[in-house]
């Protein structure tokens, strides 16, 4: 008996990150410069996970911890074997910030995905921070411009965000 044809099945769609990123910011409650800087005073953990490079450019946050993005995970997950001090339980309630916010809404979601419940970002990232008029330490003098291979994706097309 020959073999029944099979009937061509429609090719798989792959999401894009634009898509992406807007699925993974609706499980986040992401906060607003303001936000985030209450949510510190009552013990959250602010997080930098831009690189060198970004922080010499343009300054950083006073008290933010700087993990970047590569280590984020092992730094923040408690069972990792290489945590910061402050990852002392799962419940910590971590606020990531890169340059612009797209990246740090991905880094949350990840911080989510290896059971950290209270991991979230902060909107318009460090950009937004500045422009809210919040304490930032002043670049390092002399600091250069990235080659194109070091610059964060999410800027390339001059976006900055700023609404949720």
């Amino acid at each position: 008996m020959p073999p029944t044809p099979r009937t061509p099945q429609a090719p798989q769609r792959y999401p894009t990150i634009d898509g992406h990123l807007a699925a993974v910011r609706r499980t986040l409650d992401r906060l607003g410069p303001r936000e985030a800087l209450a949510a510190v005073r009552e013990g959250a953990v602010l997080v930098d996970t831009r690189p060198q490079f970004q922080r010499e450019a343009s300054g950083t946050v006073p008290g933010a911890l700087i993990i970047e993005r590569n280590h984020l995970e092992w730094r923040c997950d408690p069972a990792s074997g290489a945590s910061v001090p402050e990852a002392g339980h799962r419940n910590v309630r971590w606020i990531v910030f890169c340059d612009a916010g797209y990246a740090s809404s991905l880094a949350a979601a990840s911080l989510r995905a290896i059971g950290l419940p209270r991991a979230t970002d902060l909107v318009g990232g460090f950009q937004a921070w500045r422009r809210a008029g919040l304490p930032v330490t002043p670049p390092r003098a002399g600091a250069g411009r990235p080659s194109s291979a070091q610059a964060e994706h999410p800027g390339l097309d001059g976006r900055v965000e700023t609404d949720r």
